[in-house]
């Protein structure tokens, strides 16, 4: 007789019998391709370890196994890093620029970019800064300066979008995208939708912008394929200071205004609704490679917080030989 190998399950079981575990998360099912049974874990957040300094309106880059958190305000504006390894967070190099409401992108804890933002004093910045996993360098300007305002890519080839190119109270919000070469950025594609305080996710050459203000909340969600902006489907919840991460036809999008705990998947079509966060939270960043595998950290919950949770979306733990 089969058995299900190195595991322990508990609860309730129902038998799917399919070629997909559609419909099927957290049950024993049959693959019918395979002939092998298998279960799934239904997706959710996890909290993991609290970053060592709480903070809000910072930016992130990574996955979840090696996320990069950057700038921020504590309340008091601040210029530290801190690097995840999947476990726990390090102190790392501290900013050349201290800032916030900056936007941030790259592949790693130790490749990030860094861009835009505000000073302490409440300066708008152009500045863009390299991280190496030790210390950060000075990178090419934006050609205007930009706070909250959104990311996508790596170090080398990276995107950025929308945002707010004065200081509130005066609210001037862009629709313009920049891209980087490692060196210098030059004219993107405008988005469809100008706006500021958006979530960005995947890559140069294939990005999403999600949600933000026009000043109100609004929900759309737009589609960069290297050139030009495309609409794509409406988040279930219109909101901003958001956090995002995934690519643009695996991504994931959760808390926002009102620190709220919700959470949707995004399939490269539509957003789904998901298990909510621990911890709701606004002004929060993310990292992850896909719907399936982020990290939210950050933000503030009635306070400026330190925590951080892991989302795990779904998959097969176990299976017959």
């Amino acid at each position: 007789m089969a058995q299900l190998q190195s595991t322990s399950i508990t609860g309730s079981l129902n038998l799917f019998s399919t070629t997909a575990n559609t419909g099927s998360v957290g049950n024993l099912w049959f693959n019918t391709s395979t002939n092998r049974l298998q279960y799934s874990y239904i997706p959710n957040w996890s909290t993991v370890g609290n970053m060592n300094t709480g903070r809000q309106d910072l930016a992130g880059a990574g996955i979840q196994s090696s996320a990069l958190a950057f700038g921020g305000r504590t309340p008091g504006v601040t210029n530290a890093t801190e690097a995840y390894n999947g476990t726990s967070w390090a102190v790392g190099g501290t900013l050349i620029n201290t800032r916030y409401q900056l936007g941030g992108t790259g592949a790693s804890n130790t490749a990030a970019l860094a861009f835009g933002g505000l000073t302490p004093a409440n300066a708008n910045l152009t500045c863009t800064e390299a991280y190496n996993g030790t210390s950060w360098a000075a990178g090419g300007a934006l050609p205007t300066a930009t706070n909250y305002l959104a990311g996508a890519g790596t170090s080398t080839a990276a995107l950025s979008f929308g945002g707010n190119s004065t200081v509130a109270p005066v609210i001037t919000i862009s629709n313009t995208s920049q891209l980087y070469n490692g060196a210098t950025w030059s004219a993107g594609g405008t988005l469809i939708n100008a706006r500021w305080r958006l979530a960005g996710a995947g890559i140069s050459t294939a990005a999403l912008a999600i949600g933000g203000s026009t000043p109100a909340a609004v929900a759309c969600t737009e589609a960069y394929n290297g050139t030009a902006w495309s609409a794509g489907g409406a988040l279930s919840n219109a909101r901003y200071q958001l956090g995002g991460a995934g690519t643009s036809t695996s991504a994931i999008a959760f808390g926002g205004n009102g620190a709220q705990p919700t959470t949707e998947a995004y399939n490269g079509t539509t957003w789904s609704t998901c298990a909510a966060m621990n911890t709701g939270r606004f002004g929060l960043a993310g990292a992850g490679s896909s719907n399936s595998s982020a990290l939210a950290f950050g933000g503030n919950s009635g306070a400026i917080s330190a925590c951080t949770e892991a989302w795990n979306g779904g998959a097969i733990i176990a299976q017959t030989p």
